[in-house]
This record gives structure tokens, sequence and C-alpha cells, in this order.
């Protein structure tokens, strides 16, 4: 959704197609609305796809009850209620630039929108849920999850350093490094997933107590916002390449998704 709303249609159709549909009003507001839905969206499945890693690997009781194809379904459908509620009034931020034969088209910013304290709440709120909460709750994920890999590992060596030939065990154990390298995967989806993100915290900050929206022509402000939505278009994608790279079952996962237009081919022709 990232990469179709927010990069193909507002970044290169706009760009290169400035008189296509795209550009008539109410299409305009859905385009806005639905580019602010999916980074919220891709944001928050990351994160509660986080917490469902740190229950299966942290906390055995709750496994068995969280961790099911059920709870996903529900956990999904809950996080895509409450963001598609937190971005339906993207759609009114935006008003025509200009009516043609009776046609509005173009989009611009309504006048109230930086001095109205309703719209500053809801900039708050959409900048809270899409960037201030969900990081620290991804390194607090993360870290304990980390955490107890490493207190399994200490313990892990103790018992096989305990044996008469434990050197040549841990020299040769394939669990041990199954979680070292679950460490480095750990650590490197939470620092990517910030230094991605952070900065168009910034630019929301900057946005919220200095109303910069109000200046755009400013060549510094427009590069630097120009630069913040590239990463955080970046940070969209970077989990899903990094799982790709590192987990067997979810690149097996990956090659039957793909496969399954040609099976089913296959058999209609048999």
């Amino acid at each position: 959704m990232v990469i179709v709303f927010n990069v193909i249609v507002s970044q290169i159709i706009n760009y290169h197609f400035p008189s296509s549909l795209l550009n008539y009003t109410p299409v305009c507001r859905l385009s806005a609305f639905l580019q602010g839905l999916s980074i919220q969206l891709s944001t928050w499945f990351t994160t509660a796809f986080t917490f469902d890693r740190f229950v299966a690997i942290c906390l055995n009781k709750l496994k068995m009850r969280y961790c099911t194809e059920r709870m996903a379904n529900v956990v999904i459908c809950t996080i895509t209620v409450l963001i598609i509620l937190v971005n339906i009034p993207l759609s009114f931020r935006y008003k025509s630039t200009y009516i043609l034969n009776k046609v509005q088209w173009g989009c611009q910013t309504i006048t109230g929108y930086l001095t109205s304290p309703i719209w500053a709440a809801h900039r708050w709120v959409t900048s809270f849920s899409s960037t201030f909460l969900p990081i620290p709750l991804f390194l607090l994920l993360n870290s304990l999850t980390a955490r107890h890999i490493l207190v399994a590992n200490r313990a892990r060596r103790a018992l096989k350093s305990s044996s008469s030939d434990g050197v040549g065990k841990l020299s040769s154990d394939h669990e041990l490094k199954s979680r070292r390298t679950s460490i480095v995967l750990l650590f490197t989806i939470s620092g990517s997933f910030v230094v991605l993100s952070v900065p168009i915290s910034v630019i929301h900050i900057c946005v919220g107590f200095t109303s910069l929206l109000a200046y755009q022509g400013s060549t510094s402000f427009s590069l630097a916002l120009r630069a913040t939505f590239l990463l955080m278009c970046t940070s969209s994608c970077t989990n899903t390449c990094i799982y790709t790279l590192t987990q067997r079952r979810f690149r097996e996962e990956m090659k039957n998704l793909v496969k399954s237009p040609y099976s089913l081919l296959r058999k209609l022709h048999k």
C-alpha cells in the first residue's frame, strides 16, 4: 500500500501526469486518506508483529492463547478499524484549488488548518499514533526479547560446559548460532526502524510548534520534508526485505505465493 499510494500515486503519477484523473478533488482527497492510512498500517502491523514475537519467545504461558490464527485476525482487524477512524479527517483537510466546468480540480489545504485547535489536536494524535508511540514500544519489545535470548544462551552455555566435552559441543551448537542470528536480526530491525522513522517525527514536532507548513516555499524545509518522506516510505519495506533475506520459512512462503498461480494453471491445463 505504501509503495502504491505514497510512492507511485503521490510522487510519480501526480508529478509526471498533473492532468490525470488523480487531480480531481474527490480523488485527491481519497488519495490523501489512503496515503496516511497505508503509512500507519505499515507501522502498527510491524509493532503488532513485534509484540507477537515477544510473546512467542518470552511468555510461554500466554503464547498458547495469544499466538493463534484467530487472535492474529482480531488484532489485524482492530488495528485497521482504529487507524481508518484516525485518518478519516485527512479527507476533509483539503479543498479544491479551482472549479472548471463545474468540476472541482486540485487539492489545497483549507485556510484554518494551522490555526484550528481541532486540527492541531488531530495532528498530534496522528503524530503520536504513527511515530511517538510505536518507536518506544518497538524498542522496548525488541530489547526485552533480546535480553531473554541472551539469558537463555548463558543458561545453555552453562549446561553445555558442565559436560565433559562441553567445549566441542559449544563450537557446534546450532541452537546458539540460531539465537545469535536472532539477536542480530532484532537489533538490525530496531535500528533501521528508528533511523528511518525519527526524522519525520522531528518534522512533525517542528510543524506542531512553529507552523512551518506555512513556509513550504523554503528550499531547505522542502528538501528536508522530501528527505524525511523518502525515509518514512523506505521504513515500510525494510522489515519485509530483512525477513526475506534471513528467515528460511519466510522465504519458503514467499516462493509458494509466487508459485501458486503457476500451480493453478498447471492443474487447469491437466
